[in-house]
């Protein structure tokens, strides 16, 4: 079995605006990032989302992607958290208002953490996640 490459984030300096916002325009995101905005480390088994796996795994992509979270593995294990210092950096306060804006408006509440979910999920990546190698 090959080894699975470790996705790529974004280097602060390269997290842009566009790019943040547009991770926000979904949500599905939003919810996400409700859930992460504890501080607390994550595996994909912990979340909970009205959507198929392959679905909250391009969800957990675009996020990747943008700059608000990181993933990493551990054997087959996905874990997520938030980057709120890098965003916090980058863009004072912006984290802040979305979180405060999407709670007002009860904007991802339906996304959460499963019940029965330890504090580090085993759940497994999910077979169409393994593209999160970054390409």
């Amino acid at each position: 079995m090959a080894a699975m490459k470790q996705a790529r984030h974004p280097e602060r300096d390269e997290i842009t605006f566009i790019a943040v916002v547009g991770a926000f325009c979904d949500p599905i995101r939003i919810g996400l990032v409700r859930v992460l905005a504890d501080g607390r480390e994550r595996g994909w088994g912990e979340l909970r989302a009205p959507v198929a796996k392959s679905t909250l795994s391009h969800h957990l992509r675009v996020l990747r992607d943008a700059g608000v979270t990181r993933t990493r593995q551990e054997g087959t294990r996905c874990f997520v958290e938030l980057r709120r210092d890098d965003l916090d950096a980058r863009f004072p306060g912006l984290l802040d208002a979305v979180l405060a804006a999407a709670g007002s408006d009860d904007t991802g509440a339906h996304v959460g953490l499963a019940d029965d979910a330890p504090a580090a999920g085993p759940e497994a990546c999910h077979p169409s996640t393994q593209h999160i190698d970054g390409r």
